[in-house]
């Protein structure tokens, strides 16, 4: 019997929560709202209260007999890892594991101008969380290096998928269209994240880490434009970035400018993407039921 635990059942590890668990895996895992964690079981996912901090019962006890295992919890201000922080080298000792996969975030490279990056180049975070997560990722390497864990980090791009991102932003009349001449973000649809993580676990190549993201870095207007076009509603107003008036956490993610590579999931794992551009992705939104 394969056993899946995710560390933070969210949007992207929620995903495959439920994929595999339609195919026969058991499936546990956390979630730090004792409500979710209700309906969560009651979709036949054991679920455990967990804060970042502490749990609401051993976290051990849950992960006995799992093979594969997500991580999915975003540092805290004062813990870069949640989880090996709760657990220190407990999770050392589970034996039956065999995938590990910590996703991590594109922001570990910081800023390049629009420059491409690939999993070759320097981390150079410029934002404190994105700093958190180059800690995170070494804390979860050095699991791999001290016991041998099956560790794989996955640098995800700005995640969207069927009820998330700027398509749902439109429909409810929260989509800005912000201009800042140059600017670019490379996206991740939630299913190919979904398929990445499952092509990995088919082949595990320990220690290794990917870019998780689509073909086509684009200027955030443009997507705004193409999901108001989708909707059949005109595009907000555009406002240039520096009179957009926006808080400090929207305005950070300005703050790095990259094209992201995504060679090595294709080389290596074999990932075909489903959607391999927003367009494709917001076409399938579109239709898709949410809920």
């Amino acid at each position: 019997m394969k056993k899946l635990f995710c560390f933070g059942l969210g949007f992207s590890a929620g995903a495959l929560a439920r994929a595999v668990l339609e195919e026969g895996w058991s499936v546990a895992g956390t979630a730090r709202d004792p409500e979710k964690c209700e309906v969560l079981k009651a979709q036949g996912i054991e679920a455990v209260v967990f804060d970042g901090v502490t749990a609401e019962r051993p976290l051990l006890k849950a992960l006995e007999g799992t093979t594969h295992l997500v991580d999915s919890i975003p540092p805290s201000k004062e813990v870069a890892c949640p989880p090996l922080q709760a657990m220190g080298e407990q999770i050392g000792t589970i034996e039956s594991l065999d995938w590990v996969g910590y996703l991590s975030t594109t922001g570990v490279y910081g800023n390049h101008d629009g420059a491409w990056v690939d999993e070759t180049t320097p981390l150079a975070p410029n934002l404190e969380r994105s700093a958190r997560r180059v800690a995170a990722e070494e804390a979860w390497l050095v699991m791999h290096e001290r016991f041998g864990l099956p560790v794989h980090v996955f640098r995800l791009a700005g995640i969207y998928g069927p009820g998330r991102g700027v398509l749902e932003q439109v429909r409810r009349g929260r989509a800005r269209r912000i201009v800042k001449p140059g600017q670019v973000f490379s996206r991740i649809h939630v299913d190919d994240i979904m398929a990445t993580l499952r092509a990995s676990m088919a082949q595990p190549y320990p220690g290794a880490v990917y870019n998780v993201c689509d073909d086509e870095p684009e200027e955030p207007a443009k997507v705004v434009e193409h999901a108001c076009k989708l909707l059949g509603v005109d595009p907000p107003e555009p406002v240039a970035f520096e009179d957009a008036d926006l808080s400090d956490m929207a305005a950070s993610f300005y703050a790095d400018n990259k094209r992201v590579r995504n060679d090595r999931i294709k080389s290596e794992l074999g990932v075909k993407l489903v959607f391999p551009s927003y367009r494709d992705g917001m076409a399938s939104d579109l239709k898709a039921k949410v809920g």
